[in-house]
């Protein structure tokens, strides 16, 4: 069994800067991928970021150029540092592992996102 800690929410001004991260414990087998997700209020909850085994990462258009997101393979840990962040961006925020040799799929617990002046 996985389980996906985040940690690193809060409310935050236009502009500023916050770092989730989510630590992955349990079983891991194999390669996995990582990503992160969010959901707004009435809104389906969207990929913002994903990043592969090697590192390989892609990005919704929405965040492009403001969210990195990393991994530390020997940890199985994965950040999301945003910055210059926007209103729009308020969002619960989710980890999610996913380990494509056994099919497994597993979900944080969400964090909350809150950018407001």
């Amino acid at each position: 069994q996985v389980q996906l800690v985040e940690s690193g929410g809060g409310l935050v001004q236009p502009g500023g800067s916050l770092r989730l991260s989510c630590a992955a414990s349990g079983s891991i087998f194999g390669l996995n991928v990582m990503a992160w997700y969010r959901q707004a209020p009435g809104k389906q909850r969207e990929l913002v970021a994903v990043i592969s085994g090697s590192g390989t990462a892609n990005y919704a258009d929405s965040v492009k150029g403001r969210f990195t997101i990393s991994r530390d393979n020997a940890k199985n840990t994965a950040a999301l540092q945003m910055n210059n962040l926007k209103p729009e961006d308020t969002a619960v925020y989710y980890c999610n592992l996913k380990t494509p040799i056994t099919g497994d799929n597993y979900w944080g617990q969400g964090t909350q996102v809150t950018v407001s002046s």
